[in-house]
């Protein structure tokens, strides 16, 4: 039976380990580390994000500014808010809730975050950064699926891994990350040919390729140790709504570990989230 790798559990951890951190930084420093959340719009599943971001925060204790937007706002106006979040001294991330309405480039918005704020780390800086291996904030998605990896893996070098997808939020920074531990990578997507042959040649899958039920048993080598970053809402049988990841969960016993869907990268993704803010605090004082 292939193991489970409790994504909730560490999260948890690495709250009660960041809500430390923020009161080591208050008590030594003062400071109080803070996050600025935007949401333009009212997008039902990135409320719940928000909602759920804003509420791990405070129990982390970090100050939070909320800034919810009409979904009509206009580029210049969303600018000046980050602008005014860039230079606010209180705010020590910054998070912009993707996606954004049509009339606002996303690629813009983001690369007017301040870098050393970026707790997302999708501006060009922190990209250029995590592929040079030379520092900067991390995606937290991918910096979650590698602290769960590190729970049942101890030394990465000279793994075959394979990742399925190839957004810049997931599949390229966690193919960075696998290749900085040593790891030999292959990156694929829904449209590669062969993908199942391929997909069986690794000792880590990461699927993050946004289509439920993509990866089945037959595409897992045994032994191997599968990541599913998938979060997708699907109409089950009996025409309730369920969250699937991008792996057919029944019949993997021969994986050796296997993230569950919910409860394996989601939480970490937002744990990270925190962790970062921290990270940029920590790195402004010292």
């Amino acid at each position: 039976m292939a193991a489970l790798i409790d994504g909730k559990a560490l999260a948890e951890r690495m709250t009660r380990e960041t809500a430390q951190r923020v009161a080591r930084l208050s008590a030594d420093r003062g400071i109080m580390p803070g996050i600025a959340v935007i949401l333009v719009g009212d997008n039902p599943a990135s409320r719940i994000y928000v909602d759920r971001k804003l509420h791990e925060a405070k129990a982390a204790g970090l100050r939070s500014f909320e800034h919810r937007l009409p979904s009509d706002i206009d580029q210049a106006t969303l600018l000046t808010l980050i602008a005014a979040c860039n230079a606010d001294a209180a705010v020590n991330g910054i998070l912009v809730q993707l996606p954004l309405p049509p009339q606002v480039d996303p690629l813009r918005v983001l690369g007017a975050i301040d870098p050393e704020k970026d707790v997302d780390g999708f501006h060009p800086v922190n990209v250029g950064r995590l592929s040079t291996g030379t520092g900067g904030l991390i995606p937290c998605t991918p910096l979650g699926c590698m602290l769960l990896l590190e729970t049942v893996i101890d030394d990465f070098r000279g793994l075959k891994a394979v990742v399925i997808g190839k957004s810049n939020i997931v599949g390229k920074p966690v193919a960075l990350l696998l290749l900085d531990r040593e790891c030999t990578v292959t990156v694929a997507h829904i449209h590669t040919r062969g993908l199942p042959a391929i997909a069986r040649t690794a000792d880590i899958l990461v699927v993050a390729a946004g289509s439920p039920g993509l990866v089945r048993p037959d595409w897992v080598k045994p032994g191997a140790v599968v990541i599913d970053v998938g979060i997708n809402r699907v109409q089950g049988d009996d025409g309730q709504a369920r969250i699937v990841g991008d792996v057919a969960r029944e019949g993997m016993e021969h994986a050796a570990a296997i993230t569950p869907v919910p409860g394996g990268v989601g939480p970490m993704t937002i744990a990270c989230l925190l962790s970062n803010t921290v990270r940029a605090a920590e790195r402004h004082v010292s």
